[in-house]
């Protein structure tokens, strides 16, 4: 037993050394190298790049209204008139602002004319008015500062008081400290004048500045954004767009009382378009640049990738659900006709 036992210990040993020598030794497989995506993937929202929420300066009765939504306007173009005693249309305007301007010219003129012939004294010579004042007020005060111990001393009693003094020296005194404080209150009172000539003066040219920009606004014939706040303001019988673009909302019907404030048209430029992130962290706007391509993908449209550059980093903040997000805007520089106002869109930056 003893043998045979041990004749299948060898067996199995050169066996299990066969098997062992038969298998051929694995290469090792490579992994790949994982490159980490550096690039910045964001939420935003589509809007065109120019757009305006029109309200009323007047209250009074919807008496037109000449567009409908969709429809194309024109810098200038009347979307709606009031009937309203309080308003006034462009061409009232006009002729009021005319008229402002006018008198705004004379009062210019009268003003600078008496200013111009102000006789002013010679100790005031080299000062201007402000100078002139603070000067004649500074000896002012000296001057009464000097008197005080003699203000309850007129011309009469000075007569007595020479008398129980038998002397001059006390009258006197007296008498140059009062001089002194008139010719103070008189230099103080010609500064002052001649103050208020300068300040009726500033206060006209003024006046005359404001008549000729609200002129010019009134009678601008491109009907310029930047004048189109004045017009708004002063026609404020009609409601007129301020640039040329597309009438998305309209919430204004003939007949219905409009109250001054209510917002009535919303116009928007759609021959360009931006998107706004609504969700770059603090951690990532470091790595965003003005000028810096970004590739815009729509929800709406996912198989049309758009092309933009990074217009405007915000410089302030906002939260979402706890975390600190910068809002980025992105001018897009190609245009898909299915685009519309508010669409989700996917933002990548590279970095």
């Amino acid at each position: 037993m003893k043998y045979i036992k041990t004749i299948i210990f060898l067996v199995l040993t050169l066996s299990i050394a066969a098997c062992s020598g038969a298998t051929a030794t694995p290469e090792a497989t490579q992994i790949p190298t994982v490159v980490a995506d550096s690039a910045i993937v964001t939420e935003g929202r589509l809007e065109p790049i120019h757009y305006a929420e029109l309200a009323l300066n007047a209250s009074g009765l919807v008496s037109e209204v000449l567009v409908s939504a969709g429809d194309q306007v024109a810098a200038g173009d009347v979307i709606a008139r009031l009937e309203s005693s309080q308003a006034q249309s462009l061409e009232n305007a006009q002729i009021k602002a005319a008229q402002d301007l006018t008198s705004a010219y004379q009062e210019v003129r009268d003003t600078q004319y008496k200013f111009d012939n102000f006789d002013i004294p010679r100790d005031f010579k080299n000062m201007t008015p402000t100078e002139a004042l603070k000067v004649t007020l500074e000896k002012l005060n000296a001057a009464r500062a000097d008197f005080e111990p003699y203000k309850n001393i007129n011309d009469r009693n000075l007569q007595l008081t020479q008398a129980e003094k038998n002397g001059q020296v006390y009258q006197n005194t007296a008498k140059i400290y009062k001089k002194k404080l008139d010719d103070a209150w008189s230099d103080y009172r010609r500064a002052i004048q001649w103050m208020e000539l300068e300040s009726n003066l500033n206060a006209a040219q003024t006046r005359l500045a404001q008549a000729q920009k609200d002129y010019d606004a009134l009678n601008d014939p491109k009907f310029a954004a930047d004048t189109a706040g004045i017009r708004a303001a002063l026609a404020n019988a009609e409601v007129r767009a301020p640039f040329g673009g597309v009438v998305t909302d309209l919430n204004i019907k003939v007949g219905e009382f409009a109250a001054s404030g209510q917002k009535v048209v919303t116009i928007a430029d759609t021959s360009h378009w931006v998107v706004k992130t609504t969700d770059l962290t603090e951690i990532d706007v470091v790595n965003i640049k003005e000028g810096q391509s970004a590739v815009v993908k729509l929800d709406a449209l996912p198989n049309v990738e758009l092309n933009g550059n990074v217009l405007s980093v915000a410089q302030n903040y906002s939260k979402l659900q706890g975390d600190v997000v910068y809002e980025v805007t992105v001018l897009l520089t190609e245009i898909d006709p299915s685009m519309r106002w508010g669409m989700t869109a996917e933002v990548t930056f590279s970095k």
